[in-house]
């Protein structure tokens, strides 16, 4: 190379710089019919592993964004199991709902930890038991269970940590879902009573007129049917207890 060419290069001359990138790149619109045609190739995972990763967007929980259901889950079990959560606890509103959630989806981590517990035993069990080879079937699987156990102590060691942290987290989640939702039934128990009183003043003004009574119009979130309901329950209520003295 002439000392002309070398001091260009030095210099950072800016013809030395365009020539060479003119010369290593294609022009921009050979570059974009290039990536349009690489982009015909990019059919997205074709082996049966790419696909369950793959899925793991399908499977995440839009509520945590963890991915909670596992390619090897059935997903089907998880839904029946998180509407079990959820009807058994009656979440009304959206903190209660999210809270719920997390109890079933602690709940089903807890339960796959005991199903990967069973299965790190159970595997011992076709594996000779420390050269002991007993002909009763059930002391040789009672062997090899303590083998594998003795073999994966620390692997057993870490799985009761994780499970009892996931279990301190379920009972944490539960003592605040029960006092929100207890918070929440005490608020409506005190709207229901003035609602109620709100209503028979109504009423007893609007004898002769058909006027219906809104209780959104006083801040309540309950339909005329609702306290209605509420009243007649109440009124049996006192009946009783004065039949019963």
């Amino acid at each position: 190379m002439s000392d002309i060419s070398k001091n260009h290069l030095a210099n950072g001359d800016p013809s030395s710089a365009d020539h060479s990138r003119t010369t290593n790149h294609q022009p921009p619109s050979n570059r974009a019919e290039t990536n349009r045609a690489n982009a015909q190739h990019s059919t997205g995972p074709r082996t049966e592993a790419g696909k369950k990763r793959s899925s793991l967007n399908a499977l995440r929980h839009g509520l945590t964004g963890h991915t909670i259901v596992l390619p090897s889950d059935d997903l089907a079990a998880y839904e029946r199991h998180c509407k079990e959560v959820h009807d058994q606890y009656q979440p009304k509103n959206k903190m209660e709902v999210l809270l719920a959630q997390m109890l079933a989806d602690l709940a089903w981590r807890l339960n796959r930890i005991t199903a990967i517990e069973a299965n790190m035993l159970t595997l011992g069990i076709d594996e000779p038991a420390g050269g002991v080879n007993p002909e009763n079937q059930q002391m040789h699987s009672a062997l090899a269970m303590a083998k594998a156990f003795r073999q994966q102590s620390h692997d057993m060691a870490n799985l009761s940590m994780y499970e009892h942290r996931l279990a301190n987290r379920f009972q944490k989640t539960l003592k605040q879902f029960l006092d929100l939702q207890a918070a929440r039934i005490d608020r409506e128990k005190l709207d229901m009573y003035s609602a109620a009183k709100i209503l028979q003043m109504h009423k007893n003004k609007n004898k002769n007129k058909k006027v219906p009574y809104d209780p959104t119009q006083d801040g309540f979130v309950f339909s005329n049917a609702e306290i209605e309901t509420y009243i007649e329950r109440r009124d049996r209520e006192s009946q009783a207890l004065r039949a019963a003295y």
